[in-house]
């Protein structure tokens, strides 16, 4: 099956939440760079690096049965010709639950390959109850990415 190509890394960035909302592990993988140096961090989780260990934390995840719905807030980005790092909130409400869950911080890297933008790199940590974040959740908007020379 032939990965699609990512134009930009918000391209990329919006697949990848909509394949978690999906559950979908093969529009999930096809975000996600074919390098055994990528890696993931999964809120109170380890670090999980490589292609195949990355596929299975999600195949697990998914296979839980939960439908999850993400809201990003706070996007911040910091691009330059060939890395994209955004990091951003993201309010999570699972099918079922009234309220949505705390906060996460998440920390996704994009990489400029010869078949698009691709992921490297996703790290995602709960918020400390110390620190300030809204309750009602704004609407993603679109940052504008800071540009590195």
């Amino acid at each position: 099956m032939e990965k699609a190509l990512f134009a930009s890394p918000q391209d990329a960035e919006s697949a990848f939440y909509e394949a978690i909302t999906k559950s979908d592990l093969e529009g999930m993988m096809a975000v996600w760079a074919d390098d055994d140096d990528i890696y993931c961090v999964h809120p109170n989780g380890a670090r999980i690096a490589g292609v195949e260990r990355v596929r299975e934390s999600w195949r697990q995840i998914f296979s839980s049965g939960q439908t999850l719905r993400f809201q990003l807030r706070e996007q911040q980005t910091v691009q330059g010709m060939m890395l994209s790092v955004h990091s951003v909130y993201e309010v999570i409400t699972v099918a079922g639950e009234a309220r949505p869950r705390g906060p996460v911080i998440a920390t996704n890297v994009y990489l400029r390959t010869e078949r698009g933008w691709r992921m490297v790199a996703h790290h995602a940590s709960p918020v400390p109850a110390s620190a300030s974040v809204a309750a009602e959740p704004e609407p993603r908007r679109a940052a504008s990415p800071k540009t590195l020379h």
